[in-house]
């Protein structure tokens, strides 16, 4: 990878359209983006963690012009810690909402306590993508919605098989 690189984490329960833009806005930025795919204690993800990891790289691998330019790795500690042993010192986080602010406000507060040398630079969602989120699009999934309009390509057929199980 190239030497500006940047880390991603997330739970990516599943990926979605406002993932994939930040990871291709990212690129503009960065020389390669590590994706990482974590547990969140706070989050009950309906799928296994290396299940993820196989739809993220999928929708990487067929959605993104330079594929190349980005890894997916799974990691299950703290994000700051991950960012470190991927070999970076910039973590890429997404912002949607106002909510959002507040808790990344108070996240990468804590992470400069836990570790000066990472910085987190913020990406502003587009306005088509700031409504998205992973726990709507499963209620969507379970109940049968159409998920195109939500999810890459790659991630459509994926999220259909495992997620729409009965109410």
């Amino acid at each position: 990878m190239g030497s500006r690189l940047a880390v991603y984490p997330g739970t990516f329960d599943p990926i979605h359209l406002g993932h994939l833009d930040v990871i291709t806005r990212g690129l503009k930025a960065f020389d390669g983006i590590v994706v990482g795919v974590g547990i969140n204690p706070d989050k009950k993800p309906s799928l296994k963690l290396e299940d993820r990891v196989a739809m993220v790289r999928k929708v990487v691998e067929e959605e993104l012009p330079e594929p190349g330019r980005v890894q997916v790795l799974p990691f299950t500690g703290l994000a700051v810690h991950f960012v470190k042993e991927a070999g970076s010192s910039v973590m890429l986080r997404g912002l949607r909402t106002t909510s959002d602010m507040e808790y990344e406000f108070t996240m990468s507060l804590a992470n400069m306590t836990l570790d000066p040398d990472i910085e987190t630079v913020f990406l502003m969602a587009q306005d088509r993508y700031s409504h998205l989120s992973s726990s709507l699009l499963r209620q969507i999934a379970r109940f049968g919605g159409d998920l195109g309009k939500f999810l890459p390509r790659a991630a459509v057929e994926f999220v259909k098989a495992n997620y729409q199980k009965a109410p």
